[in-house]
C-alpha cells in the first residue's frame, strides 16, 4: 500500500493556536482530488474550508466534528491513488454507521441547517448542480413538523452543547479580561451636523457613488484622526516594548447568526468616504453569509463597534486583543440639551472608549475621546483634516 499523506490544520491568522473541526466534507472510502475540500474548520472569526494536499482516497480521519485542535495537528490521512483500500474510521463514528456524504452546499446554507436543526444531508438542492441553497434548508425546515411538549412535562432545562464558534469566543473574552488592565471612559456626541450633512447630501451620494452615506464612515474617519493625534491607542503590547504602528486598520464589529466577528476595513486611512461604507457593507454581507476569510481578520489596529443597531443605550466594549482600545457607538436618542442659555432637541450618541491601562493613561483616553466628539461634531474638520 502506498505511504499516507497527513491532512493537517493550517495557520490560520495571528494568535490563534487552535481551532475546531466544524464539519467532515469527506469520510473513510470517499475520493478526492488535489484541492478539493475535505473538512471545515471553526474559529472566533470564521469559517474555512481545508483542502486536501493530494488526490487519493481518504483512510483515516483522527477528529470528530466538534473537537477542538492545535494548529498543525494532524486530523486525517488519505493514501495516494484512486483505489485503495481504507482502514477502519478512527474515533469519528462509535455508532458504527457509515456517515452520510457531503451534501453540495455553501457556508449559509450550512449556517442554516445548523441553527434550523435540519440535517442537510437529506435535503435536495435546487441551485445550479444540485447545490444546495439557504431557501431549500428553510423550505425543509418547514416541511418538518415539529413535535409539541407535553402539556405537563417535568422537564424545565435543556442542555445545548455550546458551538465551536460561541466556545472560542467566550475562551477569547475571558483572555482579554484577565490579561489586559480594561477601563472604560464615556462620554456623549451632538449628530446635528452630521444629520443635517446626510440629508442635504445623500441623494447625489448615493446616484455617484452607489451606496448609502452612513454614520460608520464618520466614526471612522474621526477614530484614525485622534489615533493620529494619540499613537498609543493605535499600538500593541509585546512583552516589556510597545509597538507604535503607522497603519491604520480598524476593525468593524459585525452581528451574524453565529456570534459577533471583527473584519478589518484595511489602510482605512487612504480610503474616502465612499469607500469606506463600500467595504464596511462588502463584509457585513460576506460575514452574514459566512464566506469571510481569514486574512479579512488579520492585523487590526483599532476597533469600532456600533451598538446602535440594538438600540443600545450605553455598554462597555471588550478589547479585541493584541489590540489596546476600542470605541463603542450607540443608539440615537433625541435629549434636551443646554446650548447657549437654552434648552434644545439635539440627537445625541452615548460614546464609550474601552482602553488597556497598562499603556493608555486616563488622560490621554479621555482626551482620544473627546477629540473624536469635536470631530464629529464638526464634520467638517474630518473634511479638511484640522
Amino acid at each position: 500500500m502506498s505511504q499516507t499523506v497527513d491532512v493537517i490544520i493550517p495557520t490560520i491568522g495571528e494568535s490563534i493556536t487552535s481551532v475546531f473541526i466544524g464539519r467532515w466534507m469527506k469520510h473513510v472510502g470517499d475520493v478526492v482530488s488535489v484541492g478539493e475540500s475535505v473538512f471545515e474548520i471553526d474559529s472566533d472569526k470564521a469559517s474555512l474550508e481545508v483542502p486536501s494536499p493530494c488526490a487519493g482516497v481518504v483512510t483515516e480521519l483522527l477528529n470528530q466534528e466538534g473537537d477542538e485542535v492545535l494548529i498543525g495537528a494532524v486530523v486525517a490521512r488519505i493514501t495516494p491513488g484512486s483505489a485503495v483500500e481504507a482502514k477502519p474510521l478512527k474515533s469519528v463514528d462509535k455508532t458504527g454507521k457509515k456517515p452520510k456524504k457531503a451534501a453540495r452546499s455553501g457556508p449559509a446554507a450550512r449556517h442554516a441547517a445548523a441553527e434550523l436543526g435540519v440535517d442537510i444531508g437529506d435535503i435536495e438542492g435546487t441551485g445550479k448542480g444540485g447545490r444546495i441553497l439557504r431557501s431549500d434548508v428553510e423550505a425543509q425546515s418547514d416541511a418538518i413538523s415539529s413535535p409539541q411538549p407535553e402539556p405537563f412535562a417535568t422537564e424545565r432545562t435543556q442542555r445545548v452543547k455550546m458551538s465551536p464558534m460561541r466556545r472560542t469566543i467566550a475562551r477569547r473574552l475571558v483572555q482579554a479580561q484577565q490579561t489586559a488592565a480594561i477601563l472604560t471612559t464615556f462620554n456623549e456626541v451632538d449628530l446635528t451636523n452630521v444629520k443635517a450633512l446626510r440629508k442635504r447630501y445623500q441623494e447625489s451620494f448615493v446616484k455617484r457613488h452607489g451606496v448609502k452615506l452612513g454614520f460608520m464612515s464618520f466614526f471612522v474617519k474621526a477614530a484614525i484622526e485622534s489615533l493620529k493625534a494619540f499613537p498609543a491607542v493605535n499600538s500593541e503590547i509585546d512583552g516589556n516594548e510597545v509597538i507604535y504602528k503607522q497603519y491604520y486598520n480598524i476593525g468593524v464589529a459585525v452581528s451574524t447568526p453565529r456570534g459577533l466577528v471583527v473584519p478589518v476595513v484595511r489602510d482605512a486611512d487612504l480610503l474616502s468616504f465612499s469607500e469606506i461604507e463600500k467595504t464596511i457593507n462588502g463584509l457585513a454581507v460576506r460575514a452574514r453569509e459566512g464566506t469571510l476569510q481569514m486574512d479579512d481578520f488579520a492585523d487590526g489596529t483599532f476597533t469600532v463597534s456600533n451598538g446602535g443597531v440594538f438600540v443600545s443605550l450605553m455598554s462597555t466594549p471588550i478589547i479585541n486583543p493584541p489590540q489596546v482600545g476600542i470605541l463603542g457607538m450607540h443608539t440615537i436618542q433625541e435629549r434636551p440639551v443646554g446650548i447657549e442659555g437654552q434648552i434644545l432637541l439635539r440627537p445625541m450618541m452615548y460614546l464609550a472608549l474601552s482602553y488597556d491601562h497598562r499603556i493608555i493613561d486616563g488622560r490621554e483616553a479621555v482626551s482620544f475621546l473627546v477629540n473624536i466628539k469635536n470631530l464629529v461634531e464638526n464634520p467638517e474638520r474630518i473634511l479638511l483634516e484640522v
